[in-house]
């Protein structure tokens, strides 16, 4: 089964195998591309946006790991390689130029797409969060409102500012000089103030924070309970 409508970018100088695998793949309804060597990748690269490049390791001229290696100084488009050799030592060169799996030749066609639909699906950003959850407190990304047991809680314009900043980093620490920045205050006592007063809204107690956290002599931190 296909995963969406991907474009995949297969690059094998053998000409049965690119016939064989486009026209198998197209049929589990990708789109597909092909090119014969690394040259021929990299014009096509260029050119064209992929969601994925099966790529053959033993071609003539510039080999797959190569090219791997000089993709991933560009691009993170998922890497599959194809390639006869199986040893441990080749498989781990693959996957330490940047490859995200490997299949050694033979292969069953069914398995390389059961392999392609797994990196698309583990390669597919993350939905964006509309809400982060702080105990009785709700957090609207998309209104900017924050919500106790269901009352809208009033927030400044400085606070909402925090919050949009905090959330968008929600688990991560944002040094007091960024927040700062964007809450547009001073990176002095100022920002702490806001901090505070945006804790008593936000915690259950503010005196014992613990969601939006003081990371001592970084930041802070939000920490919902997602």
């Amino acid at each position: 089964m296909s995963y969406g409508s991907a474009h995949i970018l297969i690059v094998d100088d053998d000409d049965r195998i690119r016939d064989l695998l486009k026209r198998f793949l197209t049929t589990h309804g990708y789109s597909i591309s092909t090119a014969a060597d690394a040259k021929i990748a990299r014009n096509l690269l260029d050119l064209a946006q992929f969601d994925l490049i099966v790529l053959d390791v033993m071609m003539p001229g510039e080999d797959g790991i190569s090219l791997t290696t000089a993709i991933r100084r560009e691009k993170d488009t998922p890497i599959l390689l194809l390639t006869a050799r199986g040893e441990a030592q080749d498989r781990i060169a693959g996957l330490v130029a940047g490859a995200d799996d490997y299949l050694p030749k033979p292969f069953e066609p069914e398995e390389l797409a059961l392999r392609i639909g797994n990196i698309l699906k583990r390669s597919k950003p993350a939905p964006a969060m509309k809400q982060l959850q702080f105990g009785a407190a709700v957090y609207d990304l998309e209104r900017d409102e924050l919500r106790m047991a269901g009352k809208a809680i009033r927030l400044t314009e400085t606070e909402k500012s925090l919050m949009r900043e905090l959330s968008a980093r929600a688990g991560s620490t944002v040094t007091r000089e960024e927040l700062a920045r964007k809450a547009g205050v001073a990176a002095d006592r100022s920002i702490d103030v806001q901090v505070t007063r945006l804790r008593r809204k936000l915690e259950p107690d503010a005196a014992e924070p613990q969601y939006l956290q003081t990371i001592r002599g970084q930041g802070y931190r939000l920490a919902p309970d997602m």
